[in-house]
Protein backbone atom coordinates (compact mmCIF):
# COMPACT_ATOMS: atom_id res chain seq x y z
CA UNK A 1 0.00 0.00 0.00
CA UNK A 2 1.08 3.39 -0.81
CA UNK A 3 1.89 5.93 2.15
CA UNK A 4 -0.27 8.59 0.69
CA UNK A 5 -3.40 6.20 0.10
CA UNK A 6 -5.32 7.00 3.68
CA UNK A 7 -7.85 5.26 4.70
CA UNK A 8 -10.52 5.40 7.72
CA UNK A 9 -11.51 2.35 9.63
CA UNK A 10 -14.82 2.86 11.98
CA UNK A 11 -15.92 0.48 13.94
CA UNK A 12 -19.79 -0.63 15.44
CA UNK A 13 -20.03 -2.39 18.65
CA UNK A 14 -20.47 -6.15 17.37
CA UNK A 15 -16.69 -6.86 17.57
CA UNK A 16 -14.29 -4.08 18.77
CA UNK A 17 -11.56 -6.31 19.52
CA UNK A 18 -11.26 -7.36 15.98
CA UNK A 19 -11.47 -3.77 14.70
CA UNK A 20 -8.68 -2.74 17.05
CA UNK A 21 -6.60 -5.71 15.90
CA UNK A 22 -7.17 -4.69 12.21
CA UNK A 23 -5.62 -1.46 13.55
CA UNK A 24 -2.48 -2.81 15.18
CA UNK A 25 -1.58 -5.04 12.04
CA UNK A 26 -2.27 -1.82 9.58
CA UNK A 27 0.16 0.35 12.34
CA UNK A 28 2.57 -2.40 11.80
CA UNK A 29 2.61 -2.55 8.24
CA UNK A 30 2.54 1.11 7.29
CA UNK A 31 4.66 2.07 10.20
CA UNK A 32 2.80 4.61 12.00
CA UNK A 33 -0.19 4.20 14.25
CA UNK A 34 -3.58 3.51 12.90
CA UNK A 35 -6.36 3.73 15.24
CA UNK A 36 -10.55 3.88 14.67
CA UNK A 37 -12.42 6.80 13.80
CA UNK A 38 -13.61 8.88 16.59
CA UNK A 39 -17.46 8.04 16.43
CA UNK A 40 -20.36 7.26 19.08
CA UNK A 41 -23.18 4.30 18.55
CA UNK A 42 -25.39 4.17 20.90
CA UNK A 43 -29.03 3.84 21.64
CA UNK A 44 -31.51 5.77 22.75
CA UNK A 45 -33.84 4.14 25.43
CA UNK A 46 -36.20 2.79 23.46
CA UNK A 47 -33.60 0.39 21.39
CA UNK A 48 -33.19 3.32 18.80
CA UNK A 49 -29.39 3.81 16.92
CA UNK A 50 -27.61 6.86 17.51
CA UNK A 51 -25.03 7.39 15.20
CA UNK A 52 -22.24 10.62 15.75
CA UNK A 53 -18.61 10.81 13.48
CA UNK A 54 -16.30 13.08 14.68
CA UNK A 55 -14.04 12.64 12.50
CA UNK A 56 -13.91 14.40 8.74
CA UNK A 57 -14.60 11.35 6.36
CA UNK A 58 -14.78 14.03 3.48
CA UNK A 59 -13.25 12.07 0.12
CA UNK A 60 -11.88 9.65 2.87
CA UNK A 61 -12.06 5.96 1.71
CA UNK A 62 -13.68 4.63 4.73
CA UNK A 63 -13.99 0.59 6.04
CA UNK A 64 -17.22 0.25 8.47
CA UNK A 65 -16.20 -2.95 10.87
CA UNK A 66 -19.39 -4.50 11.90
CA UNK A 67 -20.09 -8.35 12.13
CA UNK A 68 -23.97 -8.65 12.34
CA UNK A 69 -24.08 -11.22 14.53
CA UNK A 70 -26.54 -11.62 17.85
CA UNK A 71 -28.13 -8.92 18.69
CA UNK A 72 -28.34 -9.72 14.76
CA UNK A 73 -30.78 -6.50 14.36
CA UNK A 74 -29.69 -4.20 15.99
CA UNK A 75 -25.89 -4.73 14.82
CA UNK A 76 -27.45 -4.77 11.41
CA UNK A 77 -28.82 -1.49 12.04
CA UNK A 78 -26.10 0.19 13.43
CA UNK A 79 -24.26 -0.90 9.97
CA UNK A 80 -26.97 0.45 7.91
CA UNK A 81 -26.79 3.83 10.04
CA UNK A 82 -23.05 4.17 10.06
CA UNK A 83 -23.19 3.77 6.52
CA UNK A 84 -25.84 6.28 5.89
CA UNK A 85 -23.90 8.80 8.01
CA UNK A 86 -20.87 8.38 5.85
CA UNK A 87 -22.74 9.04 2.71
CA UNK A 88 -24.50 12.06 3.89
CA UNK A 89 -20.37 13.31 4.93
CA UNK A 90 -19.35 12.98 1.87
CA UNK A 91 -16.98 9.70 2.35
CA UNK A 92 -15.07 9.10 -0.84
CA UNK A 93 -15.91 5.26 -1.51
CA UNK A 94 -17.98 3.15 1.55
CA UNK A 95 -16.92 -0.57 2.33
CA UNK A 96 -18.79 -3.14 4.67
CA UNK A 97 -16.89 -4.80 6.42
CA UNK A 98 -18.55 -7.59 7.92
CA UNK A 99 -16.58 -10.79 8.71
CA UNK A 100 -19.46 -13.19 9.65
CA UNK A 101 -22.56 -12.08 7.16
CA UNK A 102 -25.79 -12.78 8.92
CA UNK A 103 -29.01 -13.95 8.03
CA UNK A 104 -26.96 -15.61 4.68
CA UNK A 105 -28.45 -19.09 5.71
CA UNK A 106 -31.93 -17.67 4.50
CA UNK A 107 -30.73 -17.13 0.60
CA UNK A 108 -33.40 -18.84 -0.93
CA UNK A 109 -36.86 -20.17 -0.92
CA UNK A 110 -37.08 -23.41 0.84
CA UNK A 111 -40.78 -24.07 1.18
CA UNK A 112 -44.08 -21.38 0.34
CA UNK A 113 -44.39 -18.02 1.78
CA UNK A 114 -40.57 -17.72 2.69
CA UNK A 115 -38.48 -14.88 2.84
CA UNK A 116 -34.87 -14.72 1.04
CA UNK A 117 -33.51 -12.62 3.72
CA UNK A 118 -29.89 -12.56 2.16
CA UNK A 119 -31.30 -10.24 -0.62
CA UNK A 120 -33.16 -8.27 1.47
CA UNK A 121 -30.14 -7.62 3.32
CA UNK A 122 -28.37 -6.78 0.09
CA UNK A 123 -30.41 -4.16 -0.75
CA UNK A 124 -30.53 -2.77 2.55
CA UNK A 125 -26.54 -2.20 2.12
CA UNK A 126 -26.96 -1.11 -1.23
CA UNK A 127 -29.38 1.40 -0.41
CA UNK A 128 -27.62 2.83 2.76
CA UNK A 129 -24.80 3.55 0.39
CA UNK A 130 -22.25 0.61 0.86
CA UNK A 131 -20.42 0.66 -2.32
CA UNK A 132 -17.92 -2.55 -1.82
CA UNK A 133 -18.86 -5.77 1.13
CA UNK A 134 -15.65 -7.05 2.19
CA UNK A 135 -17.02 -11.03 3.98
CA UNK A 136 -15.55 -14.19 4.83
CA UNK A 137 -17.01 -17.41 3.86
CA UNK A 138 -20.60 -16.48 2.98
CA UNK A 139 -22.84 -19.73 3.76
CA UNK A 140 -23.47 -19.48 0.24
CA UNK A 141 -21.83 -18.73 -2.18
CA UNK A 142 -24.59 -16.73 -4.58
CA UNK A 143 -25.39 -14.28 -2.29
CA UNK A 144 -22.46 -12.79 -4.37
CA UNK A 145 -24.73 -11.80 -6.81
CA UNK A 146 -27.29 -10.43 -4.69
CA UNK A 147 -25.01 -7.15 -4.72
CA UNK A 148 -24.82 -4.82 -7.74
CA UNK A 149 -21.47 -3.72 -6.24
CA UNK A 150 -18.28 -5.93 -5.56
CA UNK A 151 -18.31 -8.49 -2.85
CA UNK A 152 -14.75 -9.81 -1.76
CA UNK A 153 -15.68 -12.93 -0.04
CA UNK A 154 -12.43 -13.94 1.70
CA UNK A 155 -11.67 -18.11 2.89
CA UNK A 156 -10.68 -19.52 6.55
CA UNK A 157 -9.55 -22.31 4.51
CA UNK A 158 -5.61 -20.81 3.96
CA UNK A 159 -5.62 -20.01 7.77
CA UNK A 160 -7.47 -23.00 8.42
CA UNK A 161 -4.78 -25.29 6.86
CA UNK A 162 -1.82 -23.40 8.49
CA UNK A 163 -2.88 -24.13 12.01
CA UNK A 164 -4.00 -27.33 10.90
CA UNK A 165 -0.05 -28.13 10.22
CA UNK A 166 1.07 -26.25 12.78
CA UNK A 167 -0.79 -28.33 15.17
CA UNK A 168 -0.99 -31.82 13.44
CA UNK A 169 2.61 -32.67 12.85
CA UNK A 170 2.38 -35.51 11.29
CA UNK A 171 -0.83 -35.80 8.77
CA UNK A 172 -0.68 -39.63 7.76
CA UNK A 173 -3.90 -40.93 9.83
CA UNK A 174 -6.00 -37.19 9.15
CA UNK A 175 -8.97 -36.92 7.34
CA UNK A 176 -11.53 -34.04 6.43
CA UNK A 177 -14.81 -34.35 7.10
CA UNK A 178 -17.79 -32.20 5.70
CA UNK A 179 -20.69 -32.36 7.91
CA UNK A 180 -23.38 -32.56 5.11
CA UNK A 181 -23.21 -33.05 1.27
CA UNK A 182 -23.72 -28.86 1.11
CA UNK A 183 -20.27 -28.50 2.64
CA UNK A 184 -17.99 -30.78 0.17
CA UNK A 185 -16.12 -28.35 -1.88
CA UNK A 186 -15.52 -26.13 1.20
CA UNK A 187 -14.39 -29.06 3.18
CA UNK A 188 -12.34 -30.65 -0.05
CA UNK A 189 -10.76 -26.91 -0.08
CA UNK A 190 -9.18 -28.17 3.31
CA UNK A 191 -8.35 -31.13 2.47
CA UNK A 192 -6.49 -30.09 -1.02
CA UNK A 193 -4.70 -27.88 0.70
CA UNK A 194 -2.95 -30.46 3.36
CA UNK A 195 -2.76 -32.81 1.15
CA UNK A 196 -5.57 -35.56 3.30
CA UNK A 197 -8.36 -37.57 2.05
CA UNK A 198 -12.10 -36.42 2.59
CA UNK A 199 -15.17 -38.14 3.90
CA UNK A 200 -19.04 -37.01 4.25
CA UNK A 201 -21.60 -37.09 6.89
CA UNK A 202 -24.73 -37.54 5.16
CA UNK A 203 -27.31 -35.45 7.15
CA UNK A 204 -31.05 -36.48 6.87
CA UNK A 205 -33.48 -33.32 8.37
CA UNK A 206 -37.16 -33.85 9.72
CA UNK A 207 -37.63 -30.26 10.96
CA UNK A 208 -35.76 -27.04 10.82
CA UNK A 209 -32.84 -27.34 13.45
CA UNK A 210 -33.74 -31.13 14.01
CA UNK A 211 -32.02 -34.18 12.76
CA UNK A 212 -33.43 -37.82 12.04
CA UNK A 213 -30.73 -39.74 10.17
CA UNK A 214 -26.87 -39.34 9.80
CA UNK A 215 -24.30 -41.64 7.66
CA UNK A 216 -20.89 -41.45 7.23
CA UNK A 217 -19.53 -41.85 3.93
CA UNK A 218 -16.20 -43.09 3.43
CA UNK A 219 -13.85 -45.00 5.83
CA UNK A 220 -12.74 -42.92 9.06
CA UNK A 221 -11.56 -46.10 11.41
CA UNK A 222 -7.73 -45.32 12.55
CA UNK A 223 -8.09 -41.66 11.20
CA UNK A 224 -7.99 -38.29 13.33
CA UNK A 225 -11.64 -36.29 12.33
CA UNK A 226 -11.51 -32.51 10.98
CA UNK A 227 -14.92 -31.94 10.70
CA UNK A 228 -14.70 -28.51 8.61
CA UNK A 229 -18.31 -26.37 7.95
CA UNK A 230 -18.95 -22.68 7.97
CA UNK A 231 -21.38 -22.04 11.09
CA UNK A 232 -21.53 -23.78 14.10
CA UNK A 233 -24.87 -22.59 16.00
CA UNK A 234 -26.46 -24.57 18.78
CA UNK A 235 -23.30 -26.92 18.19
CA UNK A 236 -25.94 -30.37 18.40
CA UNK A 237 -25.12 -31.44 14.83
CA UNK A 238 -21.33 -31.38 14.95
CA UNK A 239 -21.49 -33.05 18.65
CA UNK A 240 -23.55 -35.94 16.88
CA UNK A 241 -21.33 -35.61 13.97
CA UNK A 242 -18.74 -36.56 16.56
CA UNK A 243 -20.22 -39.50 18.05
CA UNK A 244 -20.78 -40.92 14.73
CA UNK A 245 -16.99 -40.56 13.74
CA UNK A 246 -16.01 -41.87 16.68
CA UNK A 247 -18.48 -44.76 16.43
CA UNK A 248 -17.42 -45.23 13.23
CA UNK A 249 -13.70 -46.31 14.79
CA UNK A 250 -12.71 -42.34 14.11
CA UNK A 251 -9.61 -41.77 16.83
CA UNK A 252 -10.09 -38.43 17.49
CA UNK A 253 -13.01 -35.80 16.22
CA UNK A 254 -11.80 -31.99 15.82
CA UNK A 255 -13.54 -29.80 14.14
CA UNK A 256 -12.74 -26.41 12.09
CA UNK A 257 -15.57 -23.93 12.08
CA UNK A 258 -15.17 -20.24 10.49
CA UNK A 259 -18.02 -18.51 12.30
CA UNK A 260 -18.75 -19.42 16.28
CA UNK A 261 -22.38 -18.49 16.57
CA UNK A 262 -22.36 -20.88 19.59
CA UNK A 263 -25.62 -19.79 20.61
CA UNK A 264 -28.22 -21.16 23.83
CA UNK A 265 -26.56 -24.26 24.57
CA UNK A 266 -23.77 -25.00 22.30
CA UNK A 267 -20.98 -24.38 24.24
CA UNK A 268 -22.22 -26.93 27.46
CA UNK A 269 -22.63 -29.33 24.81
CA UNK A 270 -19.01 -29.05 23.37
CA UNK A 271 -17.28 -28.74 26.41
CA UNK A 272 -18.56 -32.16 27.71
CA UNK A 273 -18.84 -33.71 24.39
CA UNK A 274 -16.49 -36.19 22.91
CA UNK A 275 -14.71 -33.40 20.64
CA UNK A 276 -11.53 -32.95 21.23
CA UNK A 277 -11.21 -29.27 20.05
CA UNK A 278 -13.01 -26.77 18.21
CA UNK A 279 -11.06 -23.95 16.32
CA UNK A 280 -13.16 -20.76 15.35
CA UNK A 281 -12.37 -17.74 13.97
CA UNK A 282 -12.68 -14.12 15.86
CA UNK A 283 -15.31 -12.74 12.87
CA UNK A 284 -17.62 -13.47 16.28
CA UNK A 285 -16.49 -11.74 19.57
CA UNK A 286 -15.85 -14.79 21.63
CA UNK A 287 -17.94 -14.64 25.09
CA UNK A 288 -16.78 -15.45 28.56
CA UNK A 289 -18.45 -18.53 28.43
CA UNK A 290 -16.42 -19.62 24.53
CA UNK A 291 -13.08 -18.34 25.82
CA UNK A 292 -13.26 -20.47 29.06
CA UNK A 293 -13.82 -23.47 27.58
CA UNK A 294 -11.03 -26.26 27.51
CA UNK A 295 -11.97 -27.71 24.07
CA UNK A 296 -12.61 -24.38 21.94
CA UNK A 297 -9.43 -22.25 20.41
CA UNK A 298 -9.72 -18.84 18.64
CA UNK A 299 -7.69 -18.70 15.52
CA UNK A 300 -7.59 -14.67 14.76
CA UNK A 301 -8.63 -13.84 11.05
CA UNK A 302 -8.00 -9.95 11.77
CA UNK A 303 -4.47 -9.98 9.68
CA UNK A 304 -5.96 -11.39 6.97
CA UNK A 305 -9.16 -8.73 6.39
CA UNK A 306 -6.22 -6.37 7.50
CA UNK A 307 -4.33 -7.31 4.55
CA UNK A 308 -7.64 -7.28 2.53
CA UNK A 309 -8.55 -4.17 3.10
CA UNK A 310 -5.17 -2.49 2.07
CA UNK A 311 -5.06 -4.35 -1.13
CA UNK A 312 -8.57 -3.32 -1.39
CA UNK A 313 -7.82 0.76 -0.64
CA UNK A 314 -4.38 0.21 -2.80
CA UNK A 315 -6.37 -1.33 -5.97
CA UNK A 316 -4.70 -4.70 -5.23
CA UNK A 317 -5.60 -8.06 -5.64
CA UNK A 318 -7.88 -9.47 -2.84
CA UNK A 319 -7.51 -13.47 -4.10
CA UNK A 320 -3.84 -13.31 -3.62
CA UNK A 321 -4.62 -13.65 -0.25
CA UNK A 322 -5.92 -17.23 -1.19
CA UNK A 323 -2.47 -18.57 -1.24
CA UNK A 324 -0.76 -19.48 1.41
CA UNK A 325 2.61 -18.66 0.70
CA UNK A 326 1.21 -15.02 0.79
CA UNK A 327 -0.46 -15.45 4.10
CA UNK A 328 2.73 -17.55 5.80
CA UNK A 329 4.60 -13.75 6.23
CA UNK A 330 0.96 -12.19 7.38
CA UNK A 331 1.19 -15.21 10.30
CA UNK A 332 4.70 -15.25 11.09
CA UNK A 333 3.96 -14.25 14.78
CA UNK A 334 1.30 -16.51 14.80
CA UNK A 335 3.39 -19.89 13.27
CA UNK A 336 6.74 -20.98 13.38
CA UNK A 337 7.64 -22.98 9.64
CA UNK A 338 10.43 -24.34 9.15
Amino acid sequence: MKPEISIRMIAGNSNRKFAEAMARRISVYRGEPVRLADVRVEQFNDGEIFVEIYDNVRNEEVFVIQSTSKPANDNLMEILILTDALRRASAKRITAVMPYFGYARQDRKTAARTPISAKLVANLLTEAGVDRVLTMDLHAGQIQGFFDTPVDNLYAAPVFALDVKHHFKDLDDVIVVSPDVGGVARARELAKRIGVGLAIVDKRRGAPGEVESMTVIGDVSGRRCIIVDDICDTAGTLCKAGDLLLGQGATEVHSYITHGVLSGPAVERITSSSMKSLVITDSIQATPDVKAAKNIRVVSVAPLFAQAMLNVAAGNSVSSLFDEAMLGPIYEAFYRFD
